[in-house]
């Protein structure tokens, strides 16, 4: 018997099997993960009968402790009990219409609920009923696939992913979490029906491309969605970044393969979902800022502003959240450069100033991706590059105890500038605020009440000499 069938749950939802004359089975990622010793709260479980019926009887056991949610119109129940979520439903068979991916559903056997399943990894099937207690029921080799690392369906894949386009991001989405290969059958399968995916929902697909996003080394995934033809169709902007071109023998690099780069650097030392969006979106714009200079090279001005303005389409087009998480995002796209270029130069006070007053709170994330977007080969430029930065995180931890720049406020803001000097609403206050920000991040007038005063007594005085 396998070890994690000791766990006291799994001995009452037999029980509780049993006392209703139901087979009971453990099925899908619960199963493949305790398989691969990965860690999984999500089991579950399909029975050969009304999985309600089983939910509610194991909730009566459980007692107060365990939560119960009952989803009537689908056929199925949730318990919560302590950290675990036991998801139950009875053994079904589904068919498909070719403009939809919800099944018309029919009560089935075992071996219907198995066919149904995406992979073969994900339709192994562990008996908890007294009579089969602990038995594996592998009708496809899912265990062997385990073992070989191969993602597989269990049917034809053609019909497989027509049925449900979603199984297309789902097989990227295993075999980059998983490390796992796609079968060559099943890959030509998903290239053949990428057109398909038009019928899932954006919600969906963004919640698959999230989870790509959030594995370990999201490359893997993203080179698979572009060499299916997936990534066209649902992220085109980021296929526009792949190619290269040469004119007079001067090249520049291709910056599909550079942003990957840049991800899975940031993936290796932060496990935020957005500063890895950042990652993908930081050079989204250089394939419209492209431009050959003679004699210099190919140049791509400005691409850091463009960036940040095409980001709230993007995610739009996605389906992402445009709140707080996509501004951060725009922040640290139109920023990206600001690091690299002070790195590159003489790191002055009022620069690094400028750069805490803009990035906010949001600096280190900032210098992350920055570091993270050195992709030379070259190692003298590395350790250059390396070197100026940790000049430029100094200056920043210094100049941020010195003047207290990171969510500057103005020692004096507009209001108290109209009271001060008896003025209404307009552009002198604007005038004014934007000189007093100026000269404070220029090193010119001290952080405080005082000597903001003092300089903005002088500069209202000019402001009247010249109106």
């Amino acid at each position: 018997m396998y070890a994690f069938l000791n766990q006291e749950i799994f001995k009452q939802i037999s029980h509780c099997a049993d006392e209703l004359g139901q087979d009971a089975y453990v099925i899908g990622g619960y199963v493949r993960d305790a398989f691969l010793n990965r860690a999984c709260k999500d089991i579950d479980v399909v029975t050969i009968g009304k999985g309600i019926n089983l939910a509610e009887k194991l909730h009566a056991v459980l007692g107060e402790e365990a939560r119960l949610s009952v989803f009537k119109n689908f056929g199925t129940a949730q318990v919560k009990y302590l950290d675990l979520e036991i998801e139950f439903v009875g053994a079904r068979r589904e068919s498909y219409t070719r403009n939809s991916r919800k099944p018309i559903v029919e009560d089935g056997t075992l071996e219907d609920d198995q066919n149904r399943r995406d992979f073969t990894i994900n339709a192994l099937a562990i008996g908890l009923s007294k009579t089969n207690f602990g038995k594996l029921l592998d009708p496809f080799n899912g265990l062997a696939d385990l073992e070989k690392k191969t993602l597989r369906t269990p049917l034809n894949p053609d019909i497989t992913y027509s049925d449900d386009p979603l199984r297309m991001m789902r097989a990227i989405r295993f075999a980059t979490q998983l490390g796992f290969r796609i079968e060559e059958n099943s890959l030509q399968a998903i290239s053949q029906n990428k057109e398909r995916i038009g019928i899932v929902s954006k919600e969906r697909i963004a919640e698959e491309l999230n989870k790509i996003i959030l594995a370990p080394t999201p490359s893997v995934g993203f080179i698979l969605l572009l060499n299916t033809g997936l990534l066209e169709l649902i992220f085109p902007e980021m296929v526009k970044l792949h190619g290269t071109e040469t004119i007079n023998g001067l090249s520049h690099k291709d910056n599909f393969y550079h942003t990957l780069e840049v991800l899975d650097n940031v993936c290796r030392k932060s496990d935020n979902l957005w500063l890895r969006w950042a990652a993908i979106l930081h050079d989204i714009a250089k394939p419209a800022t492209k431009r050959f200079e003679p004699g210099h090279g190919f140049t791509f001005h400005g691409h850091e502003d463009k960036g940040a303005r095409m980001v709230p389409k993007i995610f739009t087009n996605l389906k992402l959240p445009l709140n707080e998480k996509m501004k951060y995002v725009q922040k640290l796209v139109e920023l990206h450069l600001r690091p690299i270029v002070l790195a590159k130069t003489e790191v002055t006070d009022s620069a690094v100033r400028r750069l805490l007053f803009e990035a906010g709170d949001d600096i280190d994330d900032l210098m992350t991706l920055c570091e993270c977007d050195i992709t030379t080969k070259n190692p003298n430029k590395v350790k250059r590059y390396m070197h100026n930065f940790e000049i430029v995180r100094s200056k920043l931890v210094e100049l941020e105890e010195k003047d207290r720049i990171r969510n500057w406020q103005p020692p004096i803001d507009g209001n108290a500038i109209m009271q001060l000097y008896g003025l209404g609403p307009g552009r002198e206050i604007g005038i004014l605020k934007n000189a007093l920000k100026d000269a404070i991040l220029d090193g010119l007038v001290e952080n405080n009440y005082d000597s903001a005063k003092k300089f903005l007594d002088g500069k209202y005085m000019e402001l009247k000499a010249n109106t």
